[in-house]
């Protein structure tokens, strides 16, 4: 038996462990990073990969069970994510998955029927809740959850708007690595466009806030569901874990004219949310020319190298980050 990795796998490697996951009733997650396989006699007898934070495709063949071999792919993918520079480590799983997962140091942070999230941490949430800063005193707090990629002028009329309702709000910026601007670059890009506003704060989301775009699907049969499923377990996380611990009594999207899944998802907590205690505001979109202010307007006009139609539509701060992103496209 020997170890064989990808970063990811391709050809036919790739579609080797295609292959091996569908024996083991799983789908190849497109996200993926990195994978680790374990060989023997010229056949995969155990992977798992690495997307980020986040263990997927762990599998072992039925006729190796019971022979430790997913301690190894696991010891192979902590490794990894160390190299990388992740201090923790989740998956998403079946429920029923929960007591395989348990002897490696993982532990439940939320479930629904068909999903469960775990971490490689007892305490890693309420760790990252008690680090935020938050009011001095308890009054009504209200937040917001965005990508902003890139901030535009909309969520700022978003955030401006949601600030005049409530006391304090809290504004989480979403820590994924898949968007065009890297994480960093738009929390600093959020910070500073609201500086000016003092009843704002405003944290990067880290692990425990997934948008539809990352959630991964690999271990769910009925594809048609997935969007309801991300959903339920995005929606139950907040409302039983986050909002507690920050006294979240108000949530604030905007409208939403233009995307079929966020509108969906904004449905799905206009629904979901009450049953928590926290009631959902939604604030109509501000426009610029007769149409909706959206990141995703900002960045095709980014492709066409559109400068000036972009100025009206972002903060100047954005406009000048995205000018010299532009400019050293050129150079």
């Amino acid at each position: 038996m020997h170890l064989e990795t990808g970063r990811p796998m391709r050809g036919q490697a790739l579609e080797r462990l295609k292959a091996f996951l569908r024996l083991c009733g799983l789908d190849y997650d497109e996200g993926i990073g990195f994978t680790a396989v374990l060989v023997e006699d010229g056949e995969i007898i155990a992977t798992g990969s690495l997307d980020g934070p986040t263990l997927k495709c762990i599998a072992v063949s039925p006729m190796h069970q019971g022979e430790d071999l997913s301690a190894r792919t696991l010891t192979e993918l902590r490794r990894e994510a160390l190299d990388r520079g992740e201090d923790r480590l989740l998956l998403f799983t079946k429920p029923s998955n929960e007591a395989m997962f348990r002897p490696f140091g993982f532990h439940p942070l939320v479930r629904t029927a068909d999903c469960l999230l775990m971490e490689d941490r007892r305490d890693g949430l309420a760790r990252f809740l008690a680090g935020l800063e938050r009011p001095d005193r308890d009054v009504e707090t209200g937040c917001i959850v965005c990508n902003c990629n890139p901030f535009t002028l909309g969520h700022r009329f978003l955030i401006e708007t949601a600030a005049r309702q409530v006391p304090a709000l809290h504004v989480f910026v979403l820590s994924e690595k898949k968007s065009l601007f890297p994480p960093e670059v738009r929390l600093q890009l959020v910070r500073e466009g609201c500086r000016d506003l003092k009843n704002v704060f405003v944290h990067e989301t880290g692990p425990y806030m997934v948008s539809s775009a990352t959630f991964p699907s690999y271990f769910i049969k009925d594809k048609a569901r997935v969007d309801e499923i991300y959903c339920e377990l995005d929606i139950r996380l907040f409302g039983e874990r986050i909002a507690p611990a920050l006294r979240i009594t108000r949530r604030f999207v905007g409208t939403e004219p233009i995307c079929p899944v966020t509108r969906f998802y904004n449905e799905q907590l206009k629904a979901r949310l009450p049953g928590y205690g926290i009631a959902l505001t939604e604030i109509p979109r501000r426009e610029c020319g007769g149409e909706a202010i959206s990141a995703s307007r900002v960045r095709a006009l980014m492709e066409e190298k559109n400068i000036e139609a972009i100025r009206p539509l972002v903060p100047e701060i954005t406009y000048d980050t995205i000018r010299r992103m532009l400019n050293a496209c050129n150079d």
